[in-house]
């Protein structure tokens, strides 16, 4: 039975065009793979996309109790976040409007959950005997 557990990482200071490009890099591949493809991406994208994927197998493993070598990211998207308008001067005292971008990355991470030790069912038996 498998379970899904994800990460969002709000705000991130980057072109969501250029994050989307890496995060497709590692997109339906095992947790293992993915951070290390990302570990040698030449991209500065490949930051924020690896701290998101190690949030979520992080959340997979110790929130909601799944095997660490079963996890996959069965989902990653990238959308635009909000735009910080700003002004760049120009020559003749002008000023050129640009946008500075931002992106929001969502990992959805999915794997099989630990099973529980027979020894801990015996003893919580006996103690409600």
């Amino acid at each position: 039975m498998s379970k899904e557990v994800k990460a969002i990482a709000k705000g991130v200071r980057q072109s969501p065009r250029k994050v989307s490009d890496v995060a497709a890099l590692v997109r339906n591949r095992t947790v293992a793979d993915a951070l290390a493809i990302l570990d040698h991406a030449p991209r500065r994208a490949a930051t924020p996309v690896k701290k998101v994927i190690a949030s979520a197998k992080a959340n997979a493993t110790y929130n909601h109790n799944l095997l660490e070598n079963t996890l996959v990211i069965s989902e990653i998207n990238v959308t635009a976040g909000s735009r910080i308008k700003r002004f760049r001067p120009a020559a003749h005292g002008r000023a050129l409007p640009f946008e500075r971008k931002t992106s929001h990355i969502k990992v959805v991470v999915t794997g099989e959950e630990r099973k529980k030790k027979a020894k801990a069912e015996e003893k919580s038996t006996k103690e409600a005997i």
